[in-house]
């Protein structure tokens, strides 16, 4: 009997990770995001597509963290500068394009309603 002690916390210690993971794969943000950019008008981010198309969430949330509402708090701190987020969106939809891969827009108006 001695010989299983060892069964509860390796079984234990699984499921703790399944759960840990499935918390972290659940954890995709909301679908659509509406990005608050100033007097061109907000931006309607479909978010959901991204996670999707870029698989890597760190592709955009190096620049800024997972949180709601982290753009707009980073631009109010003087850590975000007035454009930066757009260059890299637009950078990127550059790039895929160059590419010949399908993607966003890269002109003002088609982000910004």
């Amino acid at each position: 009997m001695k010989q299983r002690k060892w069964f509860w916390p390796v079984l234990a210690a699984l499921v703790l990770t399944a759960v840990a993971a499935l918390a972290a794969e659940m954890n995709m943000g909301a679908p659509n995001l509406v990005i608050p950019a100033g007097n061109k008008g907000d931006v309607s981010f479909p978010h959901g597509t991204h996670q999707t198309v870029l698989e890597d969430c760190n592709t955009c949330h190096s620049l800024f963290p997972q949180e709601p509402g982290s753009i707009v708090s980073l631009k109010a701190a003087g850590t975000l500068r007035k454009m930066q987020v757009m260059k890299v969106c637009q950078g990127c939809h550059k790039e895929m394009t160059q590419a010949g891969k399908k993607t966003g827009p890269v002109s003002c108006n088609d982000c910004h309603q």
